[in-house]
Formats: structure tokens, C-alpha cells, sequence
């Protein structure tokens, strides 16, 4: 009787598992491309495209280029258009390289939402954790406060044709030349804030040619990691100050050692949430409302013109809160 019920339990096990697995390939796949693998922003969000994927069934994974290479990201999403993804998620690297091939994913039906590319062509939808002006502000405002409203600074973004990140420059700039007239801006901007030796290298020039540089404002998960290296290597720690976006779990010893001076972020485990979030919506053929309560983004009001979906949920980086977001996997 014993031997009857555990093999009557078997089975019933391995139906459910095969109904789950059943339910997550009709529920349709879900590719996520991200700028480049490996680091541990995209791993995080990595971690929450596979927990909300578990959760609701659905067979959600990402896709990590092995450098911050448009014309990678451009193959990745051709790989995922021929594996019949029902669902395509993009962080760009460049917005407008992307535009054809996110166009083509469409034409056969593909649901494309991106990431960190406000009115992305393209796309179903974007979604935003930070406003482009709230976020470039909030950084502006604080690199005034460690300059003292003097000096020169230098600003990293992804590349030069991220939108977003020049938008966020963009914003700071304008707010520190409204606020802060005696701070003056070093150059352009520099496309380097993906790749940490890079930031790296272009700080530890930007320092010898310019003797009176007080701080660098650097979009892109790498850019304040490897400019707090430079101020670390040249001895500048005080002097010079590093703002920006960064994994808390990577830039936690230079916060500690005051090689950089503090940030905003949003959480890229929510994002990566929110990706599988919306694309079960959309799959099941729910339309964004103005006021819907969508998990990981609250109560929406959508851009259905840009076909945009932004929240202001920024958590700052400093001193206080570092280790308790690095001990969160961020």
C-alpha cells in the first residue's frame, strides 16, 4: 500500500512539473539584452529576470555581450528573433544602431520593451526607474556640494549615443550652470563609463592636463569605479570628487575610502523584474493603463506618445547606505 501511495505521489510530482514546464513554454520566452555581461549591475538584474521569470511561469533569461558593442547587441537580438523569443528586452548601446533590428522583431510579432532608452524607436514600451531630469539634477546638486560651487569637472557617460546617459549629463550640466556659474566643465563628455580601464585611464589624463580638476560626474556603471582608482592612484582622495551610478557591491571599499563621493541608482534587480513583469502583460494581451498599479514601477502614467513609462525611485549611494545595498546582491 506504502509502495502504491509514494509511486501515485511520483507521478503526480512529475505531472505538475511537466504541466509547469508546459506553462512556461506556452507562456512564451523572454530574451533580455544588456549592454555587456559580466559586471555586477548586470548581474543583478540578471537575478531578478530570473526570480520574477520563476515566479510567474515563464521562461525568462538574459543575454550579456562580451563588450559595450552595438553591433553585439545587434547580433544577440538577431540570434533571439530566430529562436522565436516571444518577448525581446533591451538596456541599448546605442539607440539608433538598435532601431532596424528592434523594427524587424516587431514586424514577426515580437513584443520589444527597452530599458535605459527613453522613446526608444522600436519599441512596444520603455520603462524608466529615474526621470532623466531628477536623476541628472540630483547628481549635479550633489557634485556642487563636495566642489563648494568652484572648480572644474569632467563628465563620463556610456557613449555618446546612449540617450539616456546624455540626458543625464545634459541635466546636470544645465543645473550647474544655472546654480553654480564658477564651475566649469572640462572638455565635452567622455563615451567611456561602460568600460572601467578606460574611465580609469582617461581620469588619470584628464588629472595631469588639468591642475585645478575637483570632480567627475560619470553615467555608466564603470565610469565612478574607475575614476575613484585615478583619484585613489594620484593621491587626489579629498580633492578631487567621484560621483555617478555604480554597483554598491563593487564601489563599496572606494565609498569607504572616500575615492568616490556618493551617487543615486535605481535598483537593477527591480528592473530586471519589471522586464518579465510587463512582458507577461503584454503577452497576455493587457494594455498599459494611465493609473495602473504595476509591481516594481507603482502607479503608472504612461507617455503613450513616446510610448514611455518613467518613475522617479532613485536610492542614494553613500557612506550609509553602501553595505546594506551590497549586502542586497546590488
Amino acid at each position: 500500500m506504502i509502495k502504491k501511495i509514494l509511486v501515485a505521489a511520483l507521478a503526480t510530482s512529475l505531472s505538475l512539473a511537466g504541466a509547469a514546464a508546459a506553462f512556461a513554454q506556452d507562456a512564451g520566452k523572454v530574451g533580455v539584452v544588456v549592454k555587456i555581461g559580466g559586471i555586477p549591475w548586470f548581474n543583478a538584474m540578471e537575478a531578478g529576470i530570473k526570480e520574477r521569470g520563476q515566479k510567474l511561469g515563464i521562461d525568462a533569461f538574459m543575454v550579456g555581450p562580451t563588450s559595450a558593442d552595438p553591433a553585439l547587441q545587434v547580433r544577440a537580438i538577431e540570434d533571439l528573433i530566430a529562436q522565436g523569443v516571444k518577448v525581446i528586452g533591451v538596456v541599448p548601446n546605442d539607440a539608433k544602431v538598435l532601431e532596424p533590428v528592434l523594427t524587424k522583431a516587431k514586424e514577426k510579432g515580437i513584443i520589444v520593451i527597452t530599458h535605459e532608452s527613453p522613446s526608444q524607436k522600436g519599441a512596444d514600451w520603455d520603462f524608466e526607474l529615474a526621470s532623466s531630469t531628477g536623476f541628472g539634477e540630483a547628481h549635479g546638486k550633489l557634485l556642487a556640494e563636495k566642489m563648494g560651487g568652484k572648480g572644474e569637472y569632467a563628465v563620463f557617460v556610456g557613449s555618446l549615443t546612449v540617450p539616456l546617459h546624455n540626458a543625464w549629463a545634459d541635466a546636470a550640466i544645465a543645473y550647474i550652470k544655472k546654480n553654480h556659474p564658477d564651475m566649469t566643465l572640462v572638455g565635452e563628455r567622455y563615451g567611456v563609463a561602460e568600460d572601467v580601464d578606460k574611465s580609469r585611464s582617461t581620469a588619470l589624463d584628464l588629472i595631469s592636463a588639468h591642475p585645478n580638476l575637483k570632480g567627475f560626474l560619470a553615467f555608466g556603471s564603470q565610469g565612478p569605479i574607475g575614476a575613484g582608482r585615478a583619484v585613489e592612484e594620484r593621491r587626489k582622495v579629498g580633492e578631487i570628487f567621484v560621483l555617478g551610478p555604480f554597483s554598491p557591491g563593487q564601489g563599496q571599499k572606494l565609498v569607504k575610502s572616500d575615492a568616490i563621493s556618493g551617487g543615486f541608482m535605481w535598483n537593477p534587480k527591480q528592473a530586471g523584474e519589471v522586464f518579465v513583469t510587463l512582458a507577461d502583460k503584454l503577452m497576455k494581451g493587457e494594455e498599459v493603463k494611465d493609473g495602473d498599479e504595476i509591481e516594481g514601477l507603482g502607479k503608472v502614467k504612461p507617455d503613450f506618445e513616446n510610448r514611455n513609462i518613467i518613475v522617479d525611485q532613485l536610492v542614494p549611494i553613500n557612506k550609509d547606505t553602501v553595505a546594506d545595498l551590497a549586502a542586497m546582491g546590488l
